[in-house]
């Protein structure tokens, strides 16, 4: 049975429409039109495809390094869509080979068993990446990659790993190669590669850095660094966190006049809705507070926003228009992922998945018409 949506503001993920239903039958969209709230279903204030999170740590009360199993899983799923966010990558972090073994596992699991919770795969950040940017990462699980380790997580993590972050001056080109080859979207991060180290990653087919400041080497007048690299190449992705934190909100407007629509919002949650004051796993401790995570020895540690604090940041600190702010959250990140013939749209064939928000930007929901 078909499900009409009128939207007042329609986000397509390429521009703004007004007064517009949304026709939906079988959980795709099937044509958008001109018309009135009195022909729909249901009326939203603003509609956009639904948001795309590919860097989130944990959910309201589980931690996915620390607690790798299908509970975590849907725990970030369902937390994520309780704030407006409709798909998401869970992420690992540096950890033991086995511990990687058990997420893959278990994002496996989950997206069998709930195929329409909008896990779109996972993300695993390190271990393959360089101790002097490690961040919060725990030095003594940190590894240097061999084409038999690569080989076996690509293997092991096939139709699950979407995205992986390395430090790409560790890497060989056959190493980098085995990962794309394998389908895995290879991220530049928690890397100390020079411009030119940067560049050569580039020119080998990485398309995206991981939070983009963060734990990678920074810009300078006579050394560029990775930020530099990936400011001087136009078809490198960078996702931004837009907490107040991680970069300064100048910071973040520079980086959208350097990066223009290759910029893209990421949450990078430790965890969500300011439940947890307190985590431990392992040596790994973090605390919130002033609004972020941060461990004992002063590092951040992970974000505390969703997607829809991000997009709200992006309005109002940065200075970005709503219309891009969206598309930031929604159709540039499944570009980043080859996704955007599946996702980031709202047009006829995508899925009927939005996210729905008002006027304020204080207010967002997931809508799923099955």
């Amino acid at each position: 049975m078909a499900h009409i949506i009128f939207a007042k503001k329609l986000f397509t993920g390429e521009q703004l429409l007004n007064n517009q239903l949304v026709y939906c039958e079988k959980g795709a969209i099937v044509s958008v039109r001109d018309g009135i709230a009195a022909e729909a279903d249901q009326e939203v204030a603003c509609l956009s495809a639904g948001f795309i999170d590919i860097h989130i740590n944990g959910g309201s009360r589980h931690h996915f390094t620390a607690e790798p199993e299908e509970q975590t899983v849907r725990d970030i799923a369902e937390s994520s869509e309780a704030l407006g966010t409709a798909y998401t990558l869970p992420t690992l972090v540096t950890s033991p080979v086995e511990n990687i073994l058990k997420g893959i596992g278990a994002v496996r699991a989950f997206m069998a068993a709930q195929p329409g919770k909008g896990v779109i795969g996972m993300h695993l950040e390190g271990p393959f990446i360089h101790p002097i940017k490690r961040g919060a990462h725990l030095t003594k699980y940190l590894l240097q990659p061999t084409d038999e380790l690569i080989e076996k997580i690509a293997r092991e993590g096939s139709g699950v790993i979407a995205l992986i972050t390395i430090a790409p001056e560790l890497f060989s080109d056959r190493q980098i190669a085995m990962l794309m080859e394998a389908g895995i979207t290879v991220s530049a991060g928690h890397s100390n590669a020079t411009y030119e180290e940067g560049q050569s990653a580039f020119a080998k087919g990485i398309r995206l850095v991981t939070h983009l400041y963060n734990a990678m080497s920074g810009f300078s007048h006579r050394a560029p660094g990775l930020v530099g690299a990936a400011f001087d190449n136009g078809d490198v992705y960078a996702p931004i966190i837009l907490d107040g934190a991680h970069c300064h909100f100048a910071s973040a407007r520079i980086a959208y006049r350097a990066k223009k629509e290759k910029l893209f919002l990421i949450s990078d949650a430790l965890f969500t809705g300011d439940q947890m004051s307190f985590f431990k796993w392992d040596h790994f401790d973090s605390y919130l507070r002033d609004g972020r995570y941060v461990n004992s020895e002063g590092n951040l540690a992970g974000a505390a926003i969703c997607m829809g604090d991000a997009v709200r940041n992006a309005v109002h600190q940065v200075g970005i228009g709503l219309q891009e702010a969206v598309e930031m959250a929604t159709i540039r990140p499944a570009e980043a992922l080859g996704l955007q013939q599946q996702l980031g749209r709202v047009q006829p064939g995508y899925p009927a998945v939005f996210t729905g928000f008002d006027d304020s930007l204080q207010s967002f929901s997931v809508i799923r018409i099955r």
